[in-house]
């Protein structure tokens, strides 16, 4: 059984930082290719960063490269988002997601995804 749960949301500043987690369980073959995605109010889902824990390999979307950094722990038991300089359009809830069905490049779409988490409200002001 796959369970990601999400932790780390909240509210914070223009400017500020914030660092998400997900802790994972279940089979580990399911997370060779994790990702971030939101979904900011009244809108689609987007991905946001993924990881391919094989080899390192990140990619993340134009609006948050530079100041968001997507990575894991050693035992690859948690996959992490830490976000920089957070502006007001970073507002969304953030599902880590796991269990890729397509290769693990780009940052692909929801529906690429098996497994989620309940989501973490980050609000940005």
């Amino acid at each position: 059984h796959v369970q990601l749960v999400e932790s780390g949301g909240g509210s914070v500043q223009a400017g500020g930082s914030l660092r998400l987690s997900c802790a994972a369980s279940g089979n580990t073959y399911t997370y060779n290719c994790m990702a971030w995605f939101r979904q900011p109010p009244g809108k689609e889902r987007e991905g946001v960063a993924v990881l391919y824990t094989v080899d390192g390999s990140t990619f993340y979307d134009d609006s948050v490269k530079g100041r968001f950094t997507i990575s894991q722990d050693n035992a690859k038991a948690s996959l992490f988002l830490t976000m920089d300089n957070l502006k007001v359009e970073d507002t969304a809830v953030y599902y880590c997601a796991a269990g890729r069905t397509t290769g693990c490049w780009g940052l692909g779409v929801s529906s690429d995804y098996n497994y989620w988490g309940q989501g973490t409200q980050v609000t940005v002001s």
